[in-house]
Parts: structure tokens; C-alpha cells; sequence
């Protein structure tokens, strides 16, 4: 197809379709701290978000493009003007920059969503196709629905984004409706329809949702059709339940070379430690047993399993953890460490950080360390965590003092907070409530002079041992829809729980960061 040596591309959409996931919210510093790990990965294209939804989405991908280097930086955009000049506008600082347009263009998408006949979609393809190249000379395009799309017509949709100038053409299975067999002969009745995919090295591409659990099974089968970019995101993240891995795409066709032959060019060492950062930003746990990454995913407790893999790895183990970057040791400073030390860990992590943000971490993690007598990898990067969420709220509420009274069923729990408001003044206020929890939430919604509902509350230990640090996550919903998400860390849970709370409040203070119904992608 491509004069270049053949490989499987790796178009990764965590910061946009991933984002989308219901409580995923990333702030500015956090998405392009994922954008660096792609890159240290050598993804070969990031989306790095849809810049006409938000200011907020328009600042990050332009950040995301000004600081790239070697990695192709995508915007999304729908056939709309608007869309593609903002866009355009984008992606503009990147080195390597690439508008990905779509139209809807299955019956059912076009009577209720567009709207519109099939010519009309023709034509709007060719405009925008062309006017996406007054930009970049790097256009994708995708029909979205592909699946449900009646074959000519797809075929006819495809050859006019070509002729308009169109490089990459993705087939999205939009909402995972598709299963390998017919998703695959879709790519080869194309690539068989239009002998001009390959006379031109065109790329075609797959974008596959994971409704019934087959996005990756339908990715691999396109990749066999001739596919050679696929997209998806780290840990199957995206709209309702997600997109195809890039962790499980990767492993499967290096790990089964003797069938596909063919690989990418990503470093898996870098696997994990992408991984965890991505959960840890949007706060999506990584289910146990997922393939690649889950806690489960090398670990034998079967008694036969376990005499197995000590006689000989491979008698149960098809991947070396280590080929994904699983660490053999987790621990790596304590509380004698330097700056110098923490410096070269964050560096190993692929975390690049202001001097100030250093600092500051390093503040956390001297702290920490009076505290526990072990200080792990993941207290490293909750600390890092931390320190980022902190910055995003800044100038915005925080709490300077706490006091919480709780016990057995004979006492109230109250608490009573001291907050700083975002102009600086000092304001105090005391609430009870079914649990301390819910005592601290109360007074901080006196305070605010706002209310919000809990959506979702979970905690969960960074590591193991009594002396843990807790990590909360919650979702909030203000009185007008917007939904936002926070994260707040402490070896005391309430004060974590207290720090997540006011995490929330002010994203949903800050347009930016408010999370509402999306318009959606492919």
C-alpha cells in the first residue's frame, strides 16, 4: 500500500473519544502530560481532542501541537465549517498535523440525525474534505456508521473523500454493531471497489466501539483485510464501553507475529506505566483481569497454574510481564532521597514538570515520607497527581482547616470547615450529616453557597500496607446538568475525601472543565 516500510499505525484517541467516558475529566496539564507518554511511546498519531466543543478542548490540542515533535497531532472536526477552520487553527504549531473529518452516512444516522439525501452528503463530503486541506495536507476521513451503511453507497462516500484529497480513510463500526467476519470483508470489498486505496497508498483505518465486546476481534480482522492504521485508546477507554485497547491491539499482533506479520512501531516497555497514568488522570480503575494490565493479568493463584509457570514460564504465560513493562520492584525512594533522585524518577515515569510543580511535589513527597516507612512508585505519581490537580485549581476554593466528630450511633456526625474563597477571603462554616463524609460535603456546600449531587464516590488505596495513602474520586452534578469529576489524596481518608470534593466544585466553577453531553465523534 505505502512506500513505506509496512506497519500497523496506532492512531490514539484516549484525550478525545477516551475523554468522553462518562466522569472522565482531564485538565489542561494532565493532557499533556498523557500526550508526552504517547509520544515516549511512539504512537503514531494522537487525536488530541474535538477543538470546536470547548475553549478548553481548543487550548489543550494547540498546547498538544506546540509541543510535539515527531508524533502526528489530530483534530477532530465534523463536516462543518466551523469545525475545520477551528480545527485547522488547532493543529496549526504541530510539525506533523492532521484534520480528521466525518458525516454520518448510514440510513438511520442520515432520516434522523443529518437529515439529509445521499447527494447532499456527497457533496458536503467533497467541501469539507477540501476545505480541511486549505490546512494540512494530512486529511482523514470517516464515514461515521460505517457498518450500517448500505456498501455502495459507502463505496461512493469513500471515492469522492479520495478524490477530494482525502489521505486516510477510516471505517468506524461507531457503535460496535459489527462482529470480524463482516467488518473485515467491508475493508476488502473496498479495497476490491476502489483499486485506487492502493494505486495511491491511501490508508485505511478502523475506529471500532466495544458494545458487544468485540472491538478488538473486529480491529485485528481489519488489520488481516488490509487495514494499517488502527484506532483506540489505553485501557479501551471512549463513549459508553469504550473503544478497542491500544495495550491488547499491540500485545496481539506482536505477541501472535506468526499469524499477523505484521507490527507497530510502539515501545511496549512503556505499556504499564501508560497505563496506570491514564486511570489515575481520569480516574477509570483498570478492572482486575484485563488483558495486558489488569492487577490479575500475570498473577496465578491455581495450584497447577502456579507448579506451571515456576518448571517453566511459558507454560502458562504468553507474554513476559516485563515485555509491557511491568515492574519486578516497585519501590524506589525513601525518606533520605534528594531532589536529584525524585527528579530522575519523575524522568522515568515520562512526566515533565515546571520547576515549581517539582518542587512542590517533592515538598509532598518529603512529607509523605516522615509518614511511611516505604514510599512507592505509585505514591510517586498519586504525589505528581496531586500536585497537578492542585494547579489547575488554582485561585479557586480551598480548604484550609477541618475538624471532623463522628462515632457511635449516640453522636452526631459534624464537621466543621474553613475554606479560602477564590478571592482570597477566609470563610467558616459547620454542617452535620449521615456520616462524617457526608458532614464535610454539607458544610462545604454552605460555604460555596451552591448544591451538587454525589454521583459517584469510590476510594481506594495506592498501595498496600496500613500506612497507604488513600485516593478519592467522586463525581458532582451542578443544578443545571454540568457534571465534573475530583480527585483529592491523603494518608487521612477524610481529608482525601474533603480534597476530591472541592477538586469537583471547582471544575464545575471553570467552563473548561465542565463535562455535558458531547457532541459525538466516530
Amino acid at each position: 500500500m505505502s512506500t513505506e516500510p509496512d506497519h500497523v499505525r496506532i492512531f490514539d484517541t484516549t484525550l478525545r473519544d477516551g475523554e468522553q467516558s462518562p466522569g472522565a475529566t482531564l485538565t489542561f496539564d494532565e493532557k499533556l502530560q498523557i500526550a508526552r507518554t504517547l509520544e515516549n511511546m511512539g504512537v503514531d498519531v494522537i487525536e488530541a481532542g474535538f477543538p470546536i466543543s470547548s475553549d478548553g478542548d481548543f487550548a489543550s490540542v494547540k498546547a498538544i501541537a506546540e509541543a510535539s515533535s515527531t508524533t502526528t497531532i489530530c483534530g477532530l472536526a465534523r463536516s462543518v465549517p466551523g469545525d475545520i477552520d477551528r480545527a485547522g487553527e488547532a493543529i496549526k504549531p504541530a510539525p506533523h498535523g492532521r484534520i480528521h473529518v466525518f458525516c454520518a452516512t448510514s440510513k438511520i444516522h442520515r432520516e434522523h440525525k443529518l437529515r439529509k439525501g445521499t447527494d447532499d452528503i456527497l457533496a458536503l463530503v467533497e467541501k469539507s474534505v477540501k476545505q480541511a486541506l486549505n490546512h494540512t495536507d494530512d486529511v482523514e476521513f470517516s464515514p461515521e456508521d460505517t457498518t450500517r451503511t448500505e456498501f455502495d453507497f459507502l463505496r461512493d462516500v469513500v471515492k469522492v473523500a479520495i478524490d477530494a484529497g482525502a489521505t486516510t480513510i477510516n471505517l468506524p463500526d461507531t457503535t460496535g454493531y459489527s462482529y470480524p467476519d463482516e467488518y473485515a470483508a467491508i475493508f476488502a470489498n473496498i479495497r476490491k471497489a476502489l483499486s485506487v486505496i492502493d494505486e495511491r497508498g491511501i490508508i485505511l483505518s478502523t475506529h471500532c466501539h466495544n458494545d458487544l465486546g468485540m472491538a478488538v476481534a473486529n480491529s485485528l480482522a481489519a488489520v488481516e483485510a488490509g487495514a494499517r492504521q488502527v484506532e483506540c485508546t489505553l485501557n479501551g477507554i471512549g463513549e459508553r464501553a469504550g473503544n478497542a485497547a491500544l495495550e491488547e491491539i499491540v500485545m496481539a499482533l506482536r505477541t501472535r507475529a506468526d499469524h499477523f506479520g505484521i507490527d507497530t512501531k510502539i515501545n511496549a516497555k512503556k505499556i504499564y506505566q501508560a497505563s496506570r497514568q491514564v486511570s489515575m488522570y481520569t480516574g477509570l480503575d483498570v478492572q482486575r483481569n484485563k488483558a495486558i494490565v489488569g492487577q490479575n493479568a500475570f498473577a496465578h493463584e491455581s495450584g497447577i497454574h502456579q507448579d506451571g509457570v515456576l518448571k517453566h514460564r511459558e507454560t502458562y504465560e504468553i507474554m513476559n510481564p516485563t515485555d509491557v513493562g511491568v515492574p519486578t520492584s516497585a519501590l524506589v525512594l525513601g525518606k533520605h532521597s534528594g531532589r536529584a533522585a525524585f527528579r530522575d524518577r519523575l524522568h522515568e515515569f515520562g512526566m515533565v514538570l515546571s520547576d515549581d510543580q517539582v518542587e512542590a511535589a517533592f515538598t509532598a513527597f518529603k512529607k509523605l515520607a516522615d509518614k511511611k516507612k516505604e514510599v512507592y512508585d505509585e505514591d510517586i505519581e498519586a504525589i505528581v497527581d496531586d500536585v497537578l490537580e492542585n494547579d489547575a485549581s488554582a485561585g479557586r476554593w480551598k480548604i484550609t482547616r477541618m475538624q471532623v466528630t463522628a462515632g457511635s450511633d449516640t453522636v452526631t456526625p459534624t464537621a466543621t470547615v474553613e475554606m479560602q474563597n477564590p478571592d482570597g477571603e477566609t470563610i467558616q462554616d459547620a454542617a452535620i450529616g449521615d456520616g462524617p463524609v457526608d458532614a464535610i460535603y454539607s458544610a462545604v456546600m454552605r460555604i460555596v453557597g451552591r448544591q451538587f449531587m454525589l454521583r459517584d464516590y469510590r476510594i481506594r488505596a495506592v498501595t498496600g500496607g496500613k500506612d497507604a495513602q488513600g485516593e478519592v474520586h467522586v463525581e458532582l452534578r451542578d443544578t443545571e446538568g454540568h457534571s465534573a469529576g475530583g480527585r483529592g489524596l491523603s494518608t487521612d481518608i477524610l481529608e482525601a475525601s474533603a480534597f476530591a470534593y472541592v477538586a469537583a466544585v471547582n471544575r464545575l466553577s471553570n467552563p473548561t472543565h465542565k463535562q455535558v453531553t458531547q457532541m459525538s465523534g466516530v
